[in-house]
């Protein structure tokens, strides 16, 4: 499992841009996100090299964050990667309530963050299907 930060951010140009550039200037490389958004707020979910900072900055700069564990999964950077891991959750009746995927740094593998209702059982099917489950250290790599 690892630690995603979500900050809700009131949806106005410039919010996204204030977050980024304070992260930026406390040296917080972010390597993955996502951004849902509705007509007024949207959701960035963050995963960075050092969630710790990043959360008390965030913080610190008045932003309502909040950590939710997620778990990540190393799967072929190639057609049918995504489906293959999916499918295996899905035969094992596990709900997918978001996901988002980035390509890693090592050539032919991308990763795919879950937020799933149980994340032990999840990372225990995909496991047992012969996925690898990523920790904190792996996506830094």
């Amino acid at each position: 499992m690892i630690q995603q930060l979500s900050v809700f951010l009131e949806n106005k140009p410039g919010t996204l841009l204030e977050v980024t550039k304070m992260l930026a200037e406390k040296e917080i490389d972010l390597r993955a996100l996502s951004l849902a958004d509705t007509k007024d707020f949207g959701i960035l979910r963050i995963i960075a090299d050092n969630n710790e900072t990043a959360l008390k900055a965030l913080q610190d700069a008045g932003f309502i964050v909040s950590i939710t564990p997620v778990i990540a999964v190393a799967m072929k950077d190639a057609p049918g990667g995504l489906s293959s891991v999916v499918e295996v959750l899905s035969k094992n009746e596990i709900n997918i309530e978001y996901l988002y995927a980035f390509i890693s740094r090592k050539k032919g593998s991308a990763y795919v963050v879950f937020r799933v209702e149980n994340n032990e059982l999840a990372e225990t099917v995909l496991s047992e299907a012969g996925f690898s489950l990523v920790d904190e250290k792996n996506i830094m790599e």
